[in-house]
């Protein structure tokens, strides 16, 4: 769930949006009217606030003012959750992660956003608007195309004698331990099995990679046969601490402190569940990394194949409780727009780039980057986007944050080792049934 904008988990003109986005097909943004009589909107997201020109000139445009308000992720979600349950105010609009879609559209506690926004001409152009519709309804449109990924230090991989990246999972194992036999680092691979989120996600994209989904569409669990993906996929992540894969002291390593200490500074070779935008935010800028130029993303490496990558983007809404949805609506729509989000991934100079944000959710705003070589990367993120899957295609159950702490918890223990892997997926499953079963 670590994206560049989550604080606590973890930066271009109207004529070229207008001409690549109608080049490619893709929907655009009618300029947002100006209300009738200004009106300020409350926005609180877990990032900084948008650069000041760009909010300025929303408000020229529209009358609307933005009263931004940053708080840390987890901090977020509790207010979220505490407003809606006492039926009062929070903000106008706020966010809605892919992982709560379930709880707040089982709740009813965002209104539906295809009664503001055309979110059917939407479609074409965001990949990963999928993940955030429940029941019919869309509960928020993403403003960033987060998805997993996976990198590999080439200069590493090359000094091991690889210069052919894996395709397979067997592949991408035996270049680990190519890597690790001949001494270019002790422990190639980063995985964070520190019991919180991010092992979570890490486990299901593995679990994609080996061919499966992590739940049917009644939430029952596909994981618990020795056959399944989800089992070979939690083995396969245990077996690499074990025999010496992965450093054993990422038993207490968080996501973002694998990435920062161990993937920016050249002590592991890989990391097969990345974040999307890592590698232009973090390992290539000098300053938090000594891996420039040597990072690179691929296609996941799959059972058979590459596999697709997946999605955990963040996403934007307006509380049922709301004051001025139609105004905040108007807001999220010009937020969402592809120039819009071009330019806050720095396509047109840092005075108009939001920092910590990498990677548009829509195609347009990444064509415009591309267009003009913004962003490293960019064609094969692009790529990868374009097929990126939901980690439940049935949307994320109402009980998410609960089953989420039944995977990292117990995947934690059998990494530690003080469970099997057979105990720690039996634990799982017993989670998911339960709470699938309402009981």
């Amino acid at each position: 769930m670590l994206d560049a904008i989550k604080v606590s988990k973890s930066t271009k003109s109207a004529a070229i949006a207008l001409t690549v986005a109608s080049a490619l097909g893709f929907a655009t943004l009618a300029a947002p009217a100006k209300a009738a009589s200004p009106v300020t909107i409350s926005v609180v997201l877990a990032a900084p606030p948008l650069p000041a020109p760009m909010l300025a000139e929303f408000t020229k445009a529209t009358g609307i003012t933005v009263k931004w308000t940053q708080l840390d992720w987890d901090s977020l979600q509790t207010k979220i959750a505490a407003a809606a349950t006492a039926n009062t105010f929070f903000a106008d609009a706020t966010d809605v992660d892919w992982s709560r879609v379930g709880q707040l559209g089982k709740l009813n506690w965002f209104l539906p956003m295809e009664k503001y926004v055309d979110t059917k001409a939407l479609a074409a152009d965001m990949p990963q608007l999928g993940s955030f519709s429940k029941n019919g309804h869309v509960v928020g449109i993403p403003y960033d195309a987060s998805f997993m990924v996976t990198t590999v230090n080439k200069a590493l991989f090359a000094k091991a004698g690889i210069t052919k990246m894996p395709t397979t999972i067997d592949e991408y194992t035996a270049d680990l331990k190519a890597v690790k036999a001949k001494g270019v680092v002790q422990y190639p691979l980063n995985i964070p099995f520190a019991a919180a989120e991010g092992l979570s996600t890490y486990w299901y994209e593995t679990t994609g990679a080996f061919g499966g989904h992590i739940l049917d569409a009644n939430g029952k669990p596909l994981f618990t046969d020795p056959a399944s993906a989800g089992y070979k996929a939690a083995a396969w992540m245990v077996n690499a601490v074990k025999t010496g894969l992965v450093p054993p002291g990422n038993i207490n390593v968080a996501d973002s402190q694998g990435q920062q200490t161990l993937m920016a500074k050249g002590k592991v070779a890989s990391t097969f569940s990345d974040y999307s935008g890592n590698v232009g935010s973090l390992y290539e800028v000098p300053a938090s990394s000594s891996v420039v130029g040597q990072v690179k993303y691929i296609p996941t490496p799959g059972l058979k194949g590459t596999a697709a990558n997946l999605g955990n983007p963040d996403g934007i809404g307006i509380p049922a409780k709301a004051k001025n949805p139609e105004a905040a609506a108007k807001f999220i729509s010009w937020f969402t727009d592809g120039k819009n989000m071009a330019d806050f991934a720095g396509a047109s100079g840092t005075a108009r780039t939001w920092v910590g944000y990498f990677f548009p959710s829509r195609l347009s705003g990444i064509a415009i980057l591309n267009k003009k070589g913004s962003i490293i990367g960019g064609d094969v993120l692009a790529s990868m986007l374009k097929t990126s899957a939901a980690v439940f295609p049935q949307g994320a159950p109402a009980w998410y944050p609960e089953f989420s702490g039944a995977v990292y918890s117990n995947l934690h223990a059998a990494a530690a080792g003080t469970k099997t892997v057979d105990a720690a997926i039996k634990a799982i499953g017993a989670v998911a049934t339960k709470l699938s079963s309402g009981k």
